[in-house]
């Protein structure tokens, strides 16, 4: 297993499936043109059983839906497997304006002639690419018809005006949704049956506290704990339907820890990085009082690392 994978090990996940990660890699190297497209994540995904399920699901070719509340981490997870398998990935955002042409490509006027402009899942389908479809649930019906052909079992995308695409044997995508966000709606059966399906549990303290220190080794104990409680009793307001979910930012957490490292204040950084994501004034002042319980206001730079 390469050094860089090493992290997986540390979580002792099944040594099968670390094998046949590696065979995967040696048969299906990446193309040379493709190598930018493989990005290391900036911070590695941490849950066993999660990972192995996600491995085991790509490693015998079916696609993978990830569902789940905010913060429970399936765009990271996503990026991790991309990495894991050694695949360029392509990562496509769904929303309104997200049509066939999108995915596919369009047709572009180049060297004197019409040439078609190859979108996100067409290059994913010719480069063995792991295309991540971030809020599939907003696929509108021009590119849901899209996701029906490319996700089918016949592993073809045969799209009326454009030629068939064949996918590459390593070609596999992942869909991540939140469930109930607005613009959102129910995915019909025909198209999660094209999946196996994840359901993302909350972030543990375990977990949270490895992210944290995986971004900032040097934290105090004292400061992991008030940042790492905070997130958690966001996170538990939340699920008790007592404030929404804006608050509950982990990328927010780790950005706060990043200006405190800078030189600002902790109580100022998780004002931006927590507080004030909180539009509702009610609700501001709840996550207020819960983030004055956890960070004085009076800590400095030094209370932190």
């Amino acid at each position: 297993m390469q050094k860089e994978l090493q992290f997986l090990e540390e979580q002792d996940i099944s040594p099968t499936l670390l094998a046949q990660v590696e065979a995967f890699r040696q048969e299906y190297p990446a193309d040379e043109a493709a190598l930018q497209r493989v990005n290391r994540p900036n911070i590695p995904f941490y849950g066993k059983e999660i990972l192995e399920m996600a491995m085991a699901a790509l490693l015998q070719g079916s696609n993978l839906l990830l569902s789940g509340a905010k913060a429970t981490g399936k765009n990271i997870l996503a990026e991790n497997l991309a990495w894991i398998f050694g695949r360029p990935s392509y990562n496509i955002s769904f929303n309104v304006n997200t049509d066939s042409s999108t995915l596919i490509g369009t047709d572009t006027f180049r060297n004197n002639q019409v040439e078609l402009r190859k979108g996100s899942v067409y290059r994913c389908a010719e480069e063995g690419g792991f295309g991540i479809f971030d809020e599939i649930n907003m696929a509108k019906n021009d590119a849901a018809s899209v996701l029906h052909a490319t996700l089918d079992h016949r592993r073809m995308i045969d799209v009326p005006g454009y030629e068939r695409i064949d996918l590459h044997p390593a070609t596999r995508f992942i869909g991540t949704m939140n469930y109930g966000y607005a613009g959102t709606r129910e995915l019909n059966e025909a198209l999660v049956s094209r999946f196996l399906v994840i359901d993302m549990p909350a972030l543990t303290k375990e977990n949270l506290y490895r992210i944290i220190r995986h971004d900032y080794p040097k934290i105090k104990e004292e400061a992991l704990d008030a940042f790492g409680g905070l997130f958690l009793d966001l996170q538990e307001k939340a699920d008790n339907s007592e404030i929404s979910t804006k608050c509950m930012d982990l990328r927010g957490l780790l950005s706060a820890l990043g200006a405190v490292k800078i030189g600002l204040t902790p109580w100022q950084a998780v004002q931006m990085g927590i507080i004030n994501k909180a539009f509702d004034i009610f609700e501001r002042e709840i996550v207020s009082d819960m983030a004055m319980t956890r960070i004085p206001e009076d800590w400095t730079r030094e209370n932190v690392f």
